[in-house]
């Protein structure tokens, strides 16, 4: 594995480009690399990276579903923390700073594993975008309903908000990125208020005398345990559980390298570590603060409601506060779908300029942003959104709309977290390939010891079996969906996307290999 001069556009002061691995060169450079550097505009900053990290991990609504908990919520946070989202957090610090290009993961693995491997995972990295838009977007209509029961009471009532919000997204997703990103700092503070006001609210409600809340009382001596009692009374330190909530912890750090979606982007080479560093200290303050807040004042009587944080606040410090966080938290995810959308279109356009997909996908509008990825993948979440929220609902029996709406985000949910986490295995997987491939060129790129990265690699590799293992086996939400039925909803949705993926990489090959046939 040589060396050679990216093609990095150094910024005033820095005398030279940054050293990157080279591929092997039955693999080659893609096209993509020298493209993006030379038609993006240098916009994404740190704190504007830093800022999409937070918002594309931190779903301030996942904190009712951890809490189910009780004090052991801490021992999780705490845990996958250590084992998967730090060490991520260094993988991904360490192939950012090797190869700082558009697309991060697929670029990563087309320089490890050939352009096969490289669709594949990008596929695997891409299509939660397409669900987790879903799940922001039904944030917004189950607080909706908090505010007021009578509202979005029918199924495809929901369907529709969803569908408005989705589309909203990509109007937003496709104007100038510069723009976008001021927003995104915007929303990021808005996010924090609410933090802090549920934070505040656990302060508040021990210093007025009155008790933390008695679930969370009772089990704080056994918050070193690693599952919990789904009936909502003790602490169970044993159990299947533990592997759900764990799974759902994961989930709840997973992205860590789409910011780098837009690596071709950066305005320096010290954004990388720079927006990682930052943004992983946002997302731990967060689920900690939030999560004392809500364990303090309600403990786990709304475990899964994702309402509950609302609800935390108007208990500690009354009704107004309660309002100012709902209206926080819907602008939070009015916002994030079109997040998730721009962060994830530079794989669509990536694919496209590399010719593993049509290159119409990779057009660029006046704005220079890649609209067409844009718009085909807010008509995908759209299509979902009708399918689950109508078309299902119309051939079942489920009437209640809360229900419904709980079903859907938790399957939704473990889905992505299935397919999500076999693309940040290879985080790790493309580093020992690295390492394999030229010890000498890849230990003259460290950023980290050799020790603190093998430690990561092992940690992150075995997190994600774990939380595959049990995102499909273990249902969150036992009272609604038992083990048996979620076994076949979310494996059933997981196969048929690996399936599409399978396919798609093997008529992405074969295209490569034809164009490459062509030129020869």
């Amino acid at each position: 594995m040589a060396t050679k001069q990216s093609a990095w556009i150094p910024t005033q002061g820095q005398a030279e480009p940054p050293q990157v691995a080279e591929p092997p060169d039955e693999y080659g450079t893609l096209a993509s690399e020298e493209y993006t550097v030379q038609t993006m505009p240098k916009v994404a900053n740190a704190s504007g990276l830093a800022a999409t990290f937070v918002l594309i991990i931190f779903f301030i609504t996942n904190v009712p579903s951890a809490v189910g908990a009780s004090a052991g919520t801490f021992t999780f946070w705490i845990v996958g923390a250590i084992t998967f989202f730090i060490p991520c957090v260094i993988a991904t610090a360490q192939l950012g700073h090797m190869f700082p290009h558009e697309g991060s993961l697929y670029n990563w693995t087309h320089r490890a594993f050939g352009g096969y491997m490289s669709f594949f995972v990008a596929f695997c990295a891409w299509f939660p975008c397409v669900l987790l838009m879903i799940v922001a977007a039904d944030v917004i209509v189950g607080y909706l309903q908090g505010l007021n029961p009578n509202w979005l009471v029918q199924p495809w009532q929901q369907g529709l908000a969803l569908i408005a919000v989705i589309a909203f997204s990509g109007v937003l997703a496709v104007q100038r990125t510069a723009m976008i990103l001021k927003l995104v700092k915007v929303i990021l503070v808005f996010a924090f208020i609410a933090v802090f006001l549920v934070g505040l609210s656990g302060v508040v409600w021990l210093l007025s005398g009155h008790h933390a809340d008695k679930t969370f009382v009772m089990n704080t001596p056994a918050a070193l345990g690693f599952a919990w009692n789904p009936s909502g009374h003790a602490w169970n330190p044993t159990g299947y559980y533990t592997l759900a909530l764990f799974a759902f912890i994961t989930q709840a750090f997973l992205g860590i390298e789409v910011p780098l979606n837009m690596g071709g982007e950066m305005t320096s080479h010290k954004v990388v570590t720079r927006h990682l560093l930052w943004g992983a200290l946002l997302v731990l303050v967060g689920y900690f603060v939030t999560s004392f807040g809500v364990l303090v004042v309600t403990g786990t009587t709304q475990n899964g409601v994702t309402f509950a944080l609302v609800l935390t606040v108007q208990k500690a410090l009354g009704p107004i506060a309660g309002y100012i966080v709902a209206i926080l938290v819907l602008c939070n995810f009015v916002v994030t779908p079109a997040i998730y959308s721009y962060a994830y279109a530079r794989l669509l356009l990536v694919g496209g300029i590399d010719q593993r997909l049509p290159m119409r996908v990779a057009k660029l509008n006046k704005n220079r942003v890649p609209a067409t990825a844009i718009i085909f993948q807010t008509c995908v979440a759209i299509a979902f959104a009708a399918a689950l929220f109508i078309l299902v609902p119309s051939l079942t029996t489920t009437a209640n709309a809360v229900t419904l709406n709980t079903i859907v985000y938790n399957v939704v949910i473990s889905a992505s977290t299935l397919v999500w986490a076999i693309s940040t295995a290879f985080l790790f997987i493309d580093l020992v390939k690295f390492y394999v491939q030229d010890r000498k060129i890849f230990r003259k790129l460290l950023i980290f010891p050799m020790p603190v990265l093998w430690i990561s690699i092992v940690l992150g590799t075995a997190s994600c079996v774990v939380s595959i293992i049990g995102a499909l086996l273990y249902s969150l939400i036992p009272n609604l969906l038992d083990n048996s039925k979620w076994w076949y909803i979310v494996g059933g949705i997981t196969l048929a996307c690996i399936i599409i993926a399978v396919i798609g990489s093997m008529f992405a090959n074969s295209e490569a290999s034809w164009q490459t046939f062509k030129e020869n």
